[in-house]
């Protein structure tokens, strides 16, 4: 009798110790599930494209830091596009159809207007459109900081002119986001607006890739890029793509994802 009571005293003593483990300490695979899982990436299609259609960019993302990423593939609303209609004005008149049907055939999905084909470092700028998609962009990021999710590990993608709707997103946010990525775009705002550029804005980096056989946004509009973005105290990595037309690659890709591994940070 004398030794079942030290026997059930250090039985006791053993539950009591593994049950405060199990429930009371911290579990650091939960802390780091937790810690991956706040990051967000925002992926805006080009002109005339869908957001479903751009969705299986991210299985492409395979590294262990994309696990818990949430991705959003929204899509642009349908608006008449200037440079699609007088495209649509020598194709008609060459048939001898009926011109007024150019004003159906201008409206596809669009975040703002385009005035131009190819876009040159010199296309006129549709500054309201692009201020008005903005808008919409921010609401979207708002929404994921709201639940929870650190405004540096909010990464905002587009390509072409996803890509320019990305530029003027990131740059005009009120926060520091980890960053912005701009597939074969432009610079599709003047230089008049930087002064509204916030000191934390300023901090984004900018991952800038362009094809040099892009002949829809052609290559000079990339490259005037990064002096725009350094005259405004922006950080730019601008990569160059010999023999890439107006599209994107899977070498791009994997650049972007090595890009938003090394700048995602701990939610803790």
């Amino acid at each position: 009798m004398l030794l079942i009571k030290p026997i059930v005293l250090i039985t006791v003593t053993l539950c009591s110790t593994i049950i405060f483990i199990l429930f009371f300490q911290p579990n650091p695979l939960l802390h780091k599930q937790d810690s991956m899982a706040r990051s967000f990436v925002l992926w805006l299609h080009g002109l005339g494209d869908s957001g479903p259609a751009n969705e299986p960019i991210k299985t492409l993302f395979t590294s262990p830091e994309f696990k818990f990423t949430k991705w959003s593939f929204p899509s642009a609303p349908n608006n008449p596009v200037t440079c699609n209609f007088f495209v649509l004005v020598i194709q008609v008149s060459q048939l001898v159809v009926d011109l007024e049907l150019c004003d159906d055939g201008s409206v596809m999905p669009s975040w703002f207007d385009i005035h131009e084909i190819p876009v040159t470092a010199n296309s006129p700028k549709d500054e309201p459109g692009v201020l008005k998609a903005v808008q919409n962009v921010h609401a979207m990021i708002d929404k994921e900081v709201a639940a929870g999710t650190d405004p540096k590990n909010v990464f905002v993608c587009g390509f072409s002119q996803g890509g320019a709707l990305t530029l003027a997103s990131v740059l005009l946010y009120p926060k520091t986001l980890g960053g912005g990525a701009v597939f074969s775009a432009w610079i599709p705002f003047n230089s008049s607006l930087i002064e509204k550029f916030t000191a934390d804005a300023r901090k984004t980096p900018i991952l800038w890739s362009h094809g040099m056989a892009d002949r829809t946004v052609l290559f000079e509009a990339g490259q005037a890029g990064p002096p725009f973005l350094e005259q405004a105290g922006v950080s730019c990595e601008f990569k160059a793509y010999p023999g890439l037309g107006h599209s994107i690659s899977n070498e791009e890709l994997r650049n972007l994802e090595s890009w938003i591994k090394s700048r995602l940070s701990s939610s803790s």
